[in-house]
């Protein structure tokens, strides 16, 4: 017999709930509304969100002048808020208040390391491209350097200036390993450096929790999107710990081959990852080893 047990540390984080949730209130009133990307990354909730009439654009161009737009909890820069203002766009604002404080923070730096003649550097460790990261980079206009690996940092070292301040920041989702690696290469290379700490609290502690939850089980299934940050950091993170960790994004992907008789099963997932379809992967388990027996 299989054991089934879901990681309750593991579904959506508060700002996935909060931005769905006004998603959802504005729906209900019959509000005509243009979410500008994915809200979460995971196919199996846009399709639900879809259903009750929820429209993804990539672009506010996409977006009938005078509509009604919804910016998800990675957050944007100011451009976006310009642009929908001059547009006459009603903004639902979901930024997760995280980022929100994040992008301030990243302002008052960027203003303290360039006041009085001095010409200092941001930092950011994050994923090049993603929609947070953007956001944070266009609260300085772009004049900040995205790290997303020891390897990208390692290749900007040369053009770094060790001689003027630095001040460092991590994307929200990142891991504390990763960001702490980062940090240390830059202060053994004597840099003026400031280290944040902005890596969110929810996601921060999941670390630890979700190694000793992948090490107590037999088998991991992770539940994840395949554009989910968070997703490929956490799920990389099990199989660090367990051999046997198989990422899926849906129902139809598991394989029954991949358990034994007697495995204690663990099913976890990302904080774009919502609990229904947790529980709805525990279950499709749970028939699997009833068929079998």
């Amino acid at each position: 017999m299989l054991s089934v047990e879901i990681d309750p540390g593991s579904g959506f984080c508060g700002g996935v709930i909060r931005a769905i949730s006004k998603a959802e209130d504005s729906l209900a009133q019959g509000t005509r509304l243009y979410s500008l990307g994915a809200i979460v990354h995971n196919d199996a909730e846009l399709s639900r969100l879809h259903k009750q009439g929820l429209v993804t654009v990539h672009s506010l161009d996409e977006v009938p002048e005078g509509g009604t737009v919804l910016i998800r909890a990675h957050g944007e820069p100011p451009s976006t808020y310009a642009e929908a203002s001059a547009r006459h766009l009603t903004v639902i604002d979901c930024s997760c208040p995280v980022v929100l404080q994040l992008q301030q923070r990243i302002r008052d730096a960027y203003a303290r390391i360039h006041a009085q003649g001095v010409h200092g550097r941001i930092i950011i460790f994050g994923q090049v491209g993603h929609a947070e990261v953007l956001g944070l980079v266009g609260q300085v206009n772009g004049d900040a350097l995205v790290v997303e690996n020891s390897q990208m940092l390692e290749e900007a070292m040369p053009h770094l200036d060790f001689s003027q301040p630095i001040e460092i920041f991590s994307q929200t989702t990142k891991s504390p390993r990763e960001y702490k690696l980062i940090c240390d290469m830059l202060q053994a290379r004597g840099a003026r450096l400031t280290v944040h700490n902005t890596i969110c609290g929810q996601v921060s502690s999941r670390h630890e929790k979700l190694v000793q939850f992948a090490e107590s089980h037999d088998i991991i299934i992770f539940v994840t999107g395949k554009e989910s940050s968070n997703g490929k950091i956490l799920s990389a993170l099990c199989r660090s710990v367990n051999p046997r960790t198989y990422v899926i994004g849906r129902i139809n992907e598991i394989d029954p081959a991949w358990f034994r008789e007697g495995d204690r099963v663990g099913i976890c997932g990302a904080t774009s990852t919502p609990k229904w379809a947790l529980e709805a992967v525990a279950r499709n388990i749970e028939k699997l080893d009833y068929a079998k027996n």
